[in-house]
């Protein structure tokens, strides 16, 4: 359990220092000089960038900025297939350190509230739906999300599916709007909402709102049902009880 402990809070701080560096350091101007080098690797530069992407996700930069990135180096078609190869791969590593680092200290919190046992429960069992509908909202941080999954029981196979399907739309409206800047510079001004606006972004944006809504609902729903299953269950266990004795 100490070395539970220890691993945890080890994981906790680097990524700590990771999100504080990712807000005072110039990290932006940085990886727009390094998607200039990846722009002269040639054949090997789509690699490189999912690798970038890996490591973003890991450290908890925004995605939307190698996303952006792979637009204007590759163009619509070949840009979101590497965003979706380097955004999936990255999202299942940051889901297998949050799960390997500290799902058994999540799991024992769980343990002593109700509802956050049923609401793992929730994700357990409609595992598949949560995730999609969760990827769709644009509040809910994609990289937060990454780490979050990994804490619950959603299996692996529903989350690689769920994520897989549920940042693609995303993905290509970034990939899209990316391969129509004119430089990587112009980057900054889309990460920090400076750009112009495309409407495609805006119609995403407010179906996002509406899928935010339904997943709260959802999983308001689903984790009351497993409550009461719950509660039925303790009643009859203890009906059961009574007449045996």
């Amino acid at each position: 359990m100490a070395v539970g402990r220890t691993k945890l809070a080890v994981f906790t701080m680097v990524l700590a220092a990771a999100a504080m560096a990712a807000l005072v350091l110039p990290v932006l101007p940085w990886l727009t000089r390094l998607f200039e080098s990846i722009a002269a690797l040639g054949p090997w530069g789509p690699v490189a960038l999912i690798g970038v992407y890996i490591i973003a996700c890991v450290f908890l930069i925004p995605a939307s900025i190698p996303t952006f990135a792979s637009g204007l180096l590759f163009g619509v078609f070949r840009g979101s297939l590497v965003a979706m190869a380097g955004g999936v791969l990255g999202a299942c590593a940051a889901y297998w350190l949050g799960r390997v680092l500290a799902r058994d200290w999540m799991a024992r919190r769980i343990l002593r509230s109700r509802r956050f046992t049923a609401l793992d429960d929730a994700v357990d069992e409609h595992g598949l739906t949560v995730v999609i509908l969760s990827r769709l909202s644009p509040i809910a941080p994609y990289v937060l999300l990454n780490y979050a999954f990994g804490l619950t029981k959603v299996s692996f196979w529903k989350y690689l599916l769920g994520t897989t399907l549920g940042v693609a739309p995303a993905m290509v409206m970034y990939v899209y709007v990316g391969a129509g800047l004119r430089s990587l510079t112009d980057i900054a001004s889309y990460v920090y909402g400076e750009g112009p606006t495309p409407p495609v972004y805006r119609v995403f944006f407010w179906i996002g709102l509406v899928v935010t809504v339904i997943v709260t609902i959802l999983l308001t729903r689903l984790v009351r049902r497993v409550l009461r299953r719950e509660h039925r269950r303790q009643r009859s266990a203890r009906g059961t009880s009574s007449v045996a004795t």
